[in-house]
């Protein structure tokens, strides 16, 4: 054979390795997006209508974050929190919708010790969804009865109810201490000591 068909074949050849390289890259970021995301992923690619705009939407929001000083708790604020929402909690039953209100506030107090940006609810939301992937939805759900109040719509005592204990789950995590290796959660603790 020539030597230009030697040339092409290996060019043919890097072309499809090429792109059976970039393909592999494509569908392991998929993956990884999926499986760090969870239902978020569905939910960006859903809103945005295409699957390349919806990643690239949660690898910005993962590439926002990533510059922000997110931080656990003090001790003591972690303490004042909790006894807050016990306070919030212990006041349900008496006024479930002024209630639903003081643990939005409740919430969005945590969120800005912590170190989140306050700008809005829809940014709150995507700034969680890159660490709490698993509770985003409980805030939105949870957001969403808040919203309607606000709009003077008559809510549900079940409603209501849903809403505070999508909040919960929410708070729960927000004011939890973040564990690393070698670090005990407070369960571990509470087990061994």
């Amino acid at each position: 054979m020539d030597a230009w068909v030697w040339i092409l074949i290996a060019v043919v050849a890097i072309v499809v390795i090429a792109i059976v390289a970039y393909l592999v890259a494509i569908q392991r970021r998929r993956k990884g997006l999926q499986q760090d995301f969870g239902p978020e992923y569905e939910r960006a690619v859903a809103r945005s209508g295409d699957v390349r705009e919806g990643e690239s939407d949660l690898m910005a929001r993962r590439d926002r974050m990533s510059k922000l000083d997110i931080r656990p708790l003090r001790p003591e604020s972690r303490d004042n929190y909790r006894r807050s929402w016990e306070q919030i909690q212990t006041r349900f039953v008496d006024d479930p919708s002024g209630v639903l209100g003081q643990a939005d506030g409740l919430i969005i107090a945590v969120m800005g010790e912590r170190g989140y940006p306050m700008d809005d609810f829809e940014q709150r939301a995507a700034d969680i969804s890159v660490d709490h992937p698993d509770v985003v939805e409980h805030y939105r759900a949870g957001h969403a009865v808040s919203e309607q109040l606000g709009r003077g719509q008559d809510v549900s005592t079940e409603d209501l109810r849903k809403a505070f204990v999508h909040y919960r789950a929410l708070f729960a995590t927000m004011v939890e201490p973040a564990v690393t290796d070698g670090e005990l959660s407070d369960e571990e603790r509470r087990a061994t000591g």
